[in-house]
């Protein structure tokens, strides 16, 4: 037992253990806090730069699908199996009227003050409809399915194809061609059992065709005007038409949207289809045109003659979908350029 008053005798290294001082403790907190904001301030920096680098990835991305899906139609403008679409002939009833007839404007721009035809030529606030100030562009092309003819006969008006094919019904237009020249006609009776079709006049189909010739140039001022046999082996494309323009879409937004040629109704009616939403986030398109022999792109309103367009500038502007994607907080944005030719106005 140790006696009272041993332990002022006890050596120094067996006193008690004195704690932290309140000092020491506040200065190890601060130490930490500092710590753990550098940490934090890398990860957030680390963080900020991942999602500004996915949302640069998704513009560019975007911008790739718009340029390789408009590209497509802009290089087959004007082109049919034949690349004889200078020689066309074109025997449907509203071949002056529609725009999605007309050969002579197989590609047609619009500014963006200028009403385009493919979308009702007015510019409207609701998902679908165009924005103002942004141009657009409407494309004619053969789509080739590789049918051919096996016998024409004239004035029957009567195909017989080589090959059965599920790709055509009646009401469908369609371009058939020789070395000669080509003509859009519509089938007013397509029979997949004896694989033939009939371009008959009349209106058991709409537009209807105003005349069973077929030759260049067009005759319609009687049913028969300007026959014309195709031979064995001529090329048949159903009609491809297309108009690309920036819209607005569902979720209060802006993207790049596409309206085509429909499949006929069950009336056999042919007319435009829905509006489609191509790529997302897309809110601006500036569209210039070469004209040949010309020195410069130049905007659509300053285009004589669409004719001899033979390339395409398209520049888009696209926004990230991620809404604080930018350096300050914003939506990333991009703008992107690419120029397309047309396959079949190039030497």
């Amino acid at each position: 037992m140790i006696r009272r008053g041993a332990a002022r005798h006890m050596p120094k290294s067996m006193k008690p253990l004195a704690g932290f001082t309140l000092i020491e403790l506040m200065v190890a907190m601060l130490l930490g806090l500092i710590v753990i904001a550098g940490v934090t301030s890398v990860f957030l920096a680390n963080q900020r730069t991942y999602r500004t680098n996915q949302a640069l990835g998704d513009v560019q991305d975007g911008s790739r699908i718009a340029f390789e899906l408009m590209a497509r139609d802009i290089r087959n403008a004007g082109l049919n199996p034949c690349n004889n679409g200078d020689r066309m002939a074109n025997v449907l009833n509203n071949s002056g009227t529609d725009w999605w007839a007309n050969w002579a404007n197989a590609l047609r721009g619009y500014s963006g003050n200028q009403g385009d035809p493919a979308t009702g030529g007015v510019f409207g606030t609701a998902a679908g409809q165009r924005v103002a100030g942004t141009d657009s562009v409407q494309v004619l092309g053969a789509i080739d399915d590789g049918m051919s003819v096996a016998e024409d006969k004239e004035p029957a008006a009567n195909f017989k194809l080589n090959d059965k094919t599920t790709n055509l019904q009646s009401g469908d237009i369609v371009i058939v061609c020789d070395p000669d020249h080509a003509v859009m006609v519509q089938i007013s009776n397509y029979n997949n059992n004896t694989v033939t079709f009939v371009h008959n006049t009349g209106n058991t189909v709409n537009p209807g065709n105003c005349s069973k010739g077929l030759g260049y140039p067009s005759d319609c001022s009687s049913t028969n005007g300007n026959l014309y046999q195709f031979g064995n082996n001529s090329q048949i494309a159903k009609l491809g038409a297309a108009d690309w323009y920036i819209g607005n879409n569902p979720v209060q937004g802006r993207s790049l949207y596409r309206v085509a040629l429909s499949a006929p109704d069950a009336k056999e009616n042919v007319f435009l289809g829905t509006p489609q939403e191509m790529v997302r986030d897309v809110t601006d398109m500036t569209i210039r045109y070469h004209a040949k022999g010309d020195a410069a792109f130049v905007a659509a309103s300053s285009i004589a003659n669409w004719a001899v367009v033979d390339a395409v500038q398209v520049k888009l502007t696209l926004q990230s979908a991620d809404q604080r994607a930018g350096t300050d907080v914003k939506p990333l944005t991009r703008t992107f350029t690419a120029t397309t030719t047309v396959r079949n106005r190039v030497n």
